[in-house]
C-alpha cells in the first residue's frame, strides 16, 4: 500500500500544480475545463452584445456609451444580465486608402508603367494558337476596373479559314449593380453591345474583329462582365483564361473569376472564358503619374497615422474596458473574420445564453429585446432570431455558418425591428444560443 502511495503522490502533486497554473492564467484554460468544475464558472450573462465598429469610429462609440449603453449600466437588473463589447480589428491597414484596389480591402493598387495616351487591346491569342471552334455558344469573362478607363470597341476572335467573317455573334457588357438597401446584385440592361454578322463584321485588328461602341468612363471599382453569345448553331472561338494574353495597361484592370466577384448569377451560367476582347484607353493619365510619384510620402504619413491611432485605441480601451481587439486587419471585407473571431472570444471567455450582433450606428432598446425573449421563449437552445431578408456581408457568412448546425429560426419583419433598434437605414441583428 505504501508503495502505491509513493507512486501516486507525485501524480497528485502534478495534477494539483497543473490546475493551479490553469486557474491562475484564465486565458490558458481549455474550453472544457469549466464543465468539470462548475463552482469556478465565469460570470453568466443572459445576453452578450457584440458591436461591430471600425477603428476610426470613436464618435459613434462615444454616442453609444452616452445613450443606450449608459442606460444599461444604470439599470438595476439589466446591468448584471448583459455584457456589451465593441469588436475592433487589432491591425489597421498599412496601405493608404488612395493606394488600395478599392476602399473596402487592404490590397495595394499595383500599377506600374501605365500605358497612356493610346488605345490598348485587352486580350489576344498567342501567334501559335490555332483558331478552333468550341462547343460553347455563350462565354463570359468578369473584370474589375482599378483605375478609370474608357472602352472604345468590343471584339470577337475570328476563324482563320480564309473565307472572311461568316458568323452571327453578339457581345454585351454588363455591370454588377448593387442595390443600396440589400446590397444584392441585380441583372441590369447591358451598358452597351455590338452585333457581328457577315455584312457588318467591323474592322479586323490582329486576330480579332472589332466594332466601336458608345464611350463613357468606367470608374475605379467598376465590376462587370463581357458576354459573347453565338446566334448560330455553331460554338464560339474561345479559350480559357489561362491561355489568353492579357494587357492590363500596367495594372488598371484585373480579370476575376466568377467566385471572386459579386456579379449576377445569371451571367455566370455560361462558360467562363474569353471569346474576343475590347479596346480601351486609360483616363486621367497625368493624375495617375502624379499619384504614383507621391506614393512614398503618403505611405510615410499613413504609417505615422496608424501609430497614433493605435495609441488612441489603447487609451480608449484602458478607459472604458469595453473593447475586444480581434486579430484581423480592420477593413470592410474582413468584417466576417471580425465577427468569427469575436464568436471565438465569447465562447472561450464568457458564459451566456444569447449572443446579439449589431453595428455601431444602431440604437438598441434592450428592455424591448428582453420582453420579446420572454414572450416568444427565445432563450431555448439553438435559436437564430433576426431577419434573413437581404442578407449581406457578414450576414451572408453567418447564414452559412448557422446553416451547418440547422438552427430554429425566429423570423422578424423589418418593421418590427424598429421597435427594438433604430438606425439611419436598415438595421439588423442575430442571436445565437
Amino acid at each position: 500500500m505504501r508503495n502505491w502511495l509513493v507512486l501516486l503522490c507525485p501524480c497528485a502533486l502534478g495534477v494539483a500544480l497543473h490546475l493551479w497554473l490553469l486557474l491562475s492564467c484564465p486565458g490558458r484554460q481549455p474550453a472544457g475545463l469549466l464543465a468539470f468544475f462548475p463552482q469556478w464558472k465565469l460570470k453568466h450573462y443572459d445576453v452578450v452584445v457584440g458591436v461591430l465598429s471600425a477603428r476610426h469610429n470613436h464618435e459613434l462609440r462615444s454616442v453609444i456609451r452616452d445613450t443606450w449603453f449608459q442606460h444599461l449600466k444604470q439599470h438595476p437588473t439589466l446591468s448584471q444580465r448583459v455584457l456589451v463589447k465593441f469588436i475592433i480589428g487589432a491591425h489597421g491597414c498599412a496601405v493608404p486608402v488612395e493606394d488600395r484596389e478599392d476602399p473596402y480591402s487592404c490590397k495595394l493598387l499595383n500599377i506600374s508603367n501605365p500605358v497612356l495616351n493610346q488605345e490598348i487591346e485587352a486580350f489576344g491569342l498567342p501567334e501559335d494558337t490555332p483558331s478552333v471552334l468550341s462547343e460553347d455558344r455563350v462565354v463570359s469573362v468578369n473584370f474589375r476596373v482599378l483605375y478609370p478607363i474608357v472602352i472604345t470597341s468590343l471584339g470577337v476572335f475570328y476563324e482563320a479559314d480564309g473565307v472572311g467573317f461568316q458568323r452571327n455573334i453578339t457581345v454585351k457588357l454588363y455591370q454588377a449593380e448593387h442595390e443600396v438597401e440589400y446590397c444584392s446584385s441585380l441583372l441590369q440592361e447591358a451598358l452597351f453591345s455590338a452585333r457581328f454578322s457577315p455584312p457588318s463584321c467591323g474592322v479586323q485588328v490582329n486576330r480579332l474583329w472589332y466594332k466601336p461602341v458608345e464611350q463613357f468612363i468606367l470608374p475605379e471599382s467598376f465590376e462587370g462582365t463581357i458576354v459573347w453569345e453565338s446566334q448560330d448553331l455553331q460554338g464560339l472561338v474561345s479559350r480559357n483564361l489561362h491561355k489568353v494574353m492579357v494587357n492590363d495597361g500596367g495594372g488598371v484592370f484585373r480579370v476575376i473569376t466568377a467566385g471572386e466577384g459579386s456579379l449576377p448569377h445569371e451571367l455566370t451560367e455560361g462558360v467562363e472564358g474569353i471569346a474576343g476582347g475590347f479596346i480601351y484607353t486609360i483616363q486621367e493619365g497625368d493624375a495617375l503619374l502624379k499619384s504614383l510619384h507621391t506614393r512614398p510620402e503618403r505611405f510615410t504619413s499613413h504609417i505615422k497615422g496608424l501609430e497614433k491611432e493605435d495609441t488612441l485605441l489603447k487609451e480608449e480601451s484602458s478607459t472604458y474596458d469595453d473593447i475586444v481587439f480581434v486579430d484581423v486587419v480592420d477593413t470592410y471585407r474582413n468584417v466576417p473574420s471580425k465577427l468569427l473571431n469575436f464568436y471565438r472570444w465569447t465562447v472561450e471567455t464568457a458564459s451566456f445564453d444569447l449572443l446579439l450582433k449589431t453595428d455601431d450606428d444602431c440604437y438598441i432598446d434592450l428592455e424591448a429585446v428582453f420582453n420579446r425573449i420572454m414572450q416568444k421563449r427565445l432563450d431555448r437552445p439553438n435559436i437564430w432570431w433576426g431577419n434573413s431578408h437581404g442578407l449581406r456581408g457578414e450576414d451572408v457568412s453567418m447564414g452559412i455558418w448557422m446553416a451547418a448546425i440547422g438552427p430554429k429560426r425566429y423570423q422578424v419583419s423589418l418593421q418590427k425591428f424598429s421597435d427594438l433598434m433604430e438606425r439611419d437605414h436598415d438595421c439588423y441583428y442575430k442571436d445565437q444560443k
